[in-house]
């Protein structure tokens, strides 16, 4: 006589659903996170080296200003500026004024 065999089912528990569940979605979700943390950081990067071009590009700009205003503020430029006005240099005209800390000495 032949035996039929008889398949037994294992009947999973809610409890192992659920930790099955989980692990399969962090096992898809975890690589999705890691490449978009990732694609977020070179983005910040990229942003951060753009940052620092302008940066360099403003100081640049700020020394280039500042040469001019020293050049502008060159006594000999003055005198330039006031001659081609029409004004002229007196000596005597020149009033000199001290620092109230050296009256008190």
């Amino acid at each position: 006589m032949a035996r039929k065999k008889v398949k037994k089912r294992v009947k999973i528990g809610k409890f192992h659903k659920l930790l099955y569940a989980f692990a399969i979605t962090l096992t898809v979700s975890l690589p999705v996170t890691v490449v978009f943390s990732k694609a977020a950081l070179s983005e910040i990067n990229f942003q951060v080296e753009k940052q620092k071009k302008e940066i360099k590009l403003q100081t640049k700009k700020n020394e280039s200003l500042s040469m001019k205003i020293n050049e502008l503020a060159s006594l000999d430029k003055i005198q330039e500026v006031a001659k081609d006005e029409g004004l002229s240099y007196n000596n005597n005209n020149i009033k000199t004024v001290e620092d109230e800390k050296q009256e008190d000495n």
